[in-house]
């Protein structure tokens, strides 16, 4: 794995995580009996943006340790994941010599 397929990756595993933290604990003025008017009530009034960024940059990168840790052992392979699909290539690590 290349630095720029870890970078990526990293990315895709921060962007995934955030999207699922982000309506964690989010306080609207319709909870909070407090609507601006021109708002709608849904309208987050306490979002705590800032500490939903540093835990979805820890949580992001335990995720991230456990895919590059799988990744590079080779615990689960492209072909592996070829043949779970169901396309049948047949592996090229077979050793058959096929």
């Amino acid at each position: 794995m290349g630095v720029t397929s870890a970078l990526v990756l990293y990315a895709v595993c921060w962007f995934m995580t955030f999207l699922v933290i982000l309506p964690i604990r989010v306080k609207t003025q319709g909870d909070l009996n407090d609507i601006v008017p021109g708002t709608h009530a849904g309208a987050p009034e306490h979002h705590h943006l800032g500490k939903k960024a540093i835990w979805t940059t820890v949580i992001a990168f335990l995720f991230w340790a456990i895919f590059v840790a799988i990744i590079l052992s080779e615990i689960i392979s492209v072909d592996d994941l070829e043949n779970w699909v169901g396309r049948g290539v047949p592996s090229s690590r077979t050793g058959t010599g096929e």
